[in-house]
């Protein structure tokens, strides 16, 4: 237990380090070393899960909470429309769309970080791989997924769907379907995006367009289901518990 907790502080002071400026050369070499292996174990873990719809939110939504509840019945509708619902792995608005996912009778992934206080792997998941750094994290998260359902989050939430919807605006990732569930939550930011953004230009109406904003966990899964048929030449199939490839 020492020597996994004086590791993990080990990476940490490393990537802050990192971040903090130019380092020695062969420091820099060691850590881009690193971040390559890591990207090759997600690469090689996740390779053969087959589609996946990614559900963003916050850790901090407890069970009970209204929200979390939504969360499960997205994962629910997700894994009935033949996705693997694929999340951060963690407490909260993860945990929920994960366990909504296993109790409907699908997959449930989780691309989980290591942090001090929030980001345990929740017991939902049929596997985590588990990453040292958020970049490298983010690219799984967005790699392996043909759709992207947001439910009310922080900081992290934001950054992720910002960074999604970038990368669709600018032709790095394909059209893939961003949903964003809980209107009363997200109606002031998309106030904001169309009375500030788009009025001044620095966003298209057709940026916005690309955006679902629903209620209904049926109505999320059928724009996913839709998108990756229609867009992506999947084909639909019922959920079928079995053991991953790689377990």
């Amino acid at each position: 237990m020492r020597f996994r907790q004086r590791a993990q502080t080990i990476e940490r002071v490393s990537e802050i380090q990192f971040l903090a400026g130019p380092q020695q050369r062969g420091w820099e070499a060691r850590f881009a070393l690193r971040v390559l292996i890591e990207f090759t174990r997600g690469f090689r873990a996740l390779h053969f899960v087959g589609p996946c719809a990614t559900v963003f939110g916050s850790a901090r939504i407890p069970e009970g909470d209204p929200r979390y509840e939504l969360a499960r019945r997205v994962g629910s509708e997700l894994a009935r429309a033949g996705f693997c619902v694929m999340t951060g792995g963690g407490p909260g608005i993860m945990e929920a769309a994960n366990r909504g996912a296993r109790e409907a009778g699908g997959r449930s992934l989780g691309c989980n970080i290591k942090l001090p206080l929030e980001e345990q792997p929740n017991r939902y998941l049929d596997r985590f791989v588990e990453f040292k750094y958020f970049f490298v994290r983010k690219v799984m998260l967005l790699k392996y997924s043909y759709a992207f359902i947001v439910l009310p989050g922080g900081f992290g939430t934001l950054d992720e769907v910002f960074e999604t919807a970038t990368l669709i605006q600018t032709g790095k990732i394909k059209d893939f379907p961003i949903v964003l569930m809980d209107s009363q939550f997200w109606m002031p930011l998309l106030d904001f995006l169309r009375e500030s953004m788009v009025a001044r230009g620095l966003i298209t109406a057709a940026d916005l367009d690309r955006i679902t904003v629903t209620d209904d966990p049926a109505e999320a899964a059928r724009v996913v289901r839709e998108a990756g048929i229609s867009r992506f030449g999947l084909s639909h199939r019922p959920p079928r518990r079995r053991r991953l490839f790689f377990e």
